[in-house]
């Protein structure tokens, strides 16, 4: 593909940036205008334009993609023509006849939707758009813009754990057009002064601390696990996703010192025995402190989820200290969790989850008001009362080709403000797991100290 510079002249003739004095929508005079809707009319433009936004993202993670009107429209259909992603349409207001829908075309509840804008201000209109499209039960992770003009929009998506990827800023195409002699030095600076003096103001509640954490944490389980974080300097869930006792084990043994829990699915073990699987593990976690989580996500009424808890070859409640549990069955279906916390799953990092934004509301009520529940896995911000747990955390950012969708450590704890992250095929699929673990515990424990600087 050409140079991106060469790319980005070729759209600056078609006039896309006028600079001198404009007056905003908002009022404010600006040294630049940006107007990408001229690239609509050159095909072969834009669909070069499509390409170079879709290869800045990681496909597989998403099942529709839309733009937000209406400069962005052409965009998104030109990038659904070459990824041959659905494309569905939000309009700028409902029909007062017909169907009166906002969002249209043909969409799953539960799909992803992967949003394109063409200029990034405040982020204003975005924030309008993706409400709209997540009461349709479709999920929004991912906007990609075409030019940011570094007044503070990106930022506050991204602090609302949004990510957002974007092709080109102000910044860098100014540099551009300095280079080739199509602005001034004086005019270079005339808009660094406007950009610094312009910036979009919002308000980003500090992150507590683990320990500010610890002194509001009522929950018993909740309190150890803020203990063993700041005692190991830990944020990492290590998942032990493997099917004999003894690789079990031996997990458990090299990643040990590095973690606060470590995560299980018992019930993959083929060998599963009490005495020989589970008391050597229960010594390991006293050996190295870390507790141990069951991830078994129960899901029925609470009767059946007590008997499932209790009886069984498992018998989850003489080993586990917390475990993982929809709320689909209601308040009363987790009763049932005596003397264990629970992590209440709010939200699913996989492609294609029913978990909407109806369900995740009403699911949040019950853990926000049952004293059983010490947090949640989620993909987006929690109360501060509820430790959040985000599953799918890669030092990679790209999905695995089956509907899984990671996060790095820097994006969770930064934008989401995750508490505590899952690390699973990233440690036990490793060719040196020891090592792996101990990579993610600094990389976990430094973007947790870099978010309580922002």
């Amino acid at each position: 593909m050409e140079n991106k510079k060469e790319f980005f002249l070729e759209c600056y003739q078609l006039g896309i940036i006028k600079f001198g004095r404009f007056t905003l929508k908002s009022g404010i005079e600006s040294p630049f205008y940006v107007d990408l809707r001229p690239l609509a009319s050159d095909p072969k433009i834009l669909k070069r334009l499509a390409n170079y936004l879709l290869d800045m993202l990681p496909l597989d993670n998403f099942d529709l993609i839309c733009g937000v009107p209406y400069a962005a429209l052409p965009m998104a259909t030109a990038m659904s023509l070459e990824s041959y992603l659905p494309l569905i349409i939000k309009r700028k207001e409902a029909k007062e006849y017909g169907t009166k829908k906002m969002i249209e075309g043909i969409f799953q509840k539960g799909q992803n939707c992967l949003l394109v804008e063409d200029v990034i201000t405040s982020g204003k209109s975005l924030l309008e758009t993706i409400p709209e499209i997540e009461n349709e039960g479709i999920s929004v992770s991912d906007i990609v813009v075409v030019l940011d003009r570094q007044q503070g929009g990106k930022e506050m998506l991204e602090s609302k754990g949004y990510r957002v990827h974007t092709l080109f800023t102000i910044s860098e195409v100014c540099s551009i057009l300095k280079e080739e002699n199509h602005l001034s030095d004086d005019e270079v600076t005339r808009i660094d002064d406007f950009l610094k003096g312009n910036v979009v103001k919002f308000e980003e509640k500090k992150r507590p601390t683990y320990e500010q954490k610890l002194e509001n944490a009522e929950h018993s389980v909740a309190k150890k696990l803020l203990e063993i974080s700041i005692e190991k300097k830990s944020n990492l869930i290590a998942s032990a996703d493997v099917i004999t006792t003894q690789e079990l084990l031996d997990f458990a043994e090299k990643v040990g010192p590095h973690i606060v829990a470590l995560k299980t699915h018992i019930d993959i073990v083929t060998d599963f025995d009490p005495d020989k699987t589970i008391l050597p593990l229960k010594d390991l976690a006293t050996k190295y402190n870390f507790l141990l989580m069951e991830d078994r996500k129960f899901a029925d009424i609470g009767n059946t989820q007590e008997l499932q808890f209790s009886y069984g070859i498992y018998k989850i409640s003489n080993w586990a200290d917390f475990v993982t549990s929809h709320v689909i069955g209601g308040y009363d279906s987790l009763d049932c969790f005596l003397n264990v916390g629970v992590v209440a799953i709010l939200g699913m990092s996989s492609k294609g989850t029913l978990t909407d934004k109806n369900y995740q509301e009403e699911a949040l009520k019950v853990a926000q008001s049952h004293p059983n529940v010490i947090g949640g896995v989620s993909q987006k911000q929690l109360p501060e009362e509820l430790l959040l747990f985000t599953p799918g955390v890669n030092l990679s950012d790209s999905g695995d080709g089956k509907g899984q969708q990671y996060n790095t450590p820097e994006h969770v704890f930064r934008n989401l403000q995750t508490d505590f992250m899952i690390v699973g095929r990233g440690i036990y699929k490793a060719d040196d797991a020891e090592k792996a673990a101990l990579n993610y515990k600094i990389a976990g424990w430094n973007a947790y100290l870099e978010s309580l600087q922002t």
